[in-house]
């Protein structure tokens, strides 16, 4: 314990002396003893939650490691969001105690940028991965906070996101491509990446067709799956994740040699707001369905969640979920999205969350029982 109370302010010192904007190799070292840190600190804590729930996870180990076994599951794969994952996981692992359940895909989100905090999370990666789960990440490129000395702008600071798509596949980013690249080549195992999500949503994100056409998207995704190619980042597994209530698909679709994986959303907003209503499951994943499934991609319900307004809610899961792998076969992936203060849509934050909803979490667990996982890993 003495020797890391002293590699820790060892650390603190080298931060310190690498400012607000160092990027350089003190950084890099920097980065370096904090993995090691983190990891002589894991290995001195014995008796916790990792190995039992690592253990418990232990059929889905080839999944986790071969991107062959993910690419190519026969068995239904769950996961979880949760905001407040940042400070610990206890939250995710009362989920699951809730559910009766492990979940074998943790998400979390983080946004491009010069920060330190927008480098390649390799510390939450890693502890997804010693918990015995897969990391998905959704990385999303919102473009205002670089650094404008490192990467110049050619227009006023406010303007920075409107075509900022054709920016990345002209290559302005590719420095901060390159180094997220490495970093998650030195990770080393398989993850989700789920780039620009919702990019047909004009509405919502930045890299949305309000500020780019479906060509500069296309351009983007292939632009920086191919620098990841070049770098050996070939450990990332690729999430093309279209909103589901706009239906022109094809047109951002980057091609099949791009693309590993196709995500959707399955959010029920209720009667929150004057522009939602209350839509069923169905509604919500039914029409977009049939035509995600012909891409030939396993298909991963990237958000899934409901509010409690405007309906029952415990009802909403038991419809969604109930023979969900019979009815949605192509679907390979379930990710709930249990967020306590979702700020994205309203004007207030918005509650998903699932933990002090007992009989929403009831029937999930109900339904979650009919599906027979997990199941080994598929021969190859």
């Amino acid at each position: 314990m003495l020797l890391v109370i002293a590699l820790g302010i060892g650390l603190f010192g080298l931060l310190l002396l690498a400012g607000n904007k160092g990027r350089g190799p003190l950084e890099t070292l920097a980065g370096s003893v904090t993995s090691q840190v983190a990891s002589f600190e894991k290995r001195l804590l014995s008796g916790d939650s990792r190995a039992s729930r690592a253990a418990a996870l232990a059929w889905f180990r080839p999944y986790r490691e071969n991107k062959l076994y993910l690419n190519n599951t026969d068995t239904l794969l769950v996961g979880a969001y949760d905001n407040n994952t940042v400070e610990s996981y206890e939250r995710i692992v009362a989920l699951e105690d809730s559910l009766a359940l492990k979940l074998p895909i943790v998400q979390f989100y983080t946004a491009w940028g010069s920060k330190r905090e927008q480098v390649f999370p390799m510390l939450r990666a890693q502890a997804i991965s010693d918990l015995g789960s897969l990391p998905l990440i959704t990385w999303e490129p919102w473009l205002n906070d670089f650094d404008p000395e490192s990467f110049p702008r050619t227009g006023p600071a406010d303007q920075v996101n409107v075509g900022g798509l054709r920016a990345i596949a002209a290559g302005r980013y590719d420095a901060y491509l390159d180094k997220w690249a490495q970093d998650a080549k030195a990770y080393g195992q398989p993850f989700f990446l789920r780039f620009g999500h919702e990019m047909n949503d004009a509405f919502r994100y930045p890299w949305g067709p309000q500020n780019n056409k479906p060509a500069d998207f296309i351009a983007a995704w292939r632009h920086v799956v191919t620098r990841f190619r070049q770098q050996g980042a070939t450990n990332a597994t690729w999430v093309w994740s279209p909103h589901p209530a706009y239906p022109n698909y094809a047109e951002f679709y980057p091609g099949h040699a791009y693309v590993d994986w196709i995500g959707t959303t399955a959010l029920n907003y209720g009667t929150v707001a004057p522009w939602s209503k209350w839509y069923t499951f169905s509604e919500t994943l039914g029409n977009a369905y049939g035509e995600l499934s012909t891409y030939g991609k396993p298909l991963m319900i990237s958000e899934m969640g409901c509010l409690a307004v405007g309906g029952n809610r415990a009802a909403w899961f038991t419809e969604a979920l109930t023979d969900l792998p019979l009815k949605f076969p192509k679907v390979k992936a379930v990710v709930f999205f249990n967020n306590s203060n979702d700020v994205t849509t309203t004007y207030k934050a918005l509650d998903w969350s699932l933990n002090n909803d007992k009989a929403t979490l009831a029937a999930i667990a109900q339904a979650l029982k009919g599906w027979q996982l997990p199941k080994p890993a598929p021969a190859l």
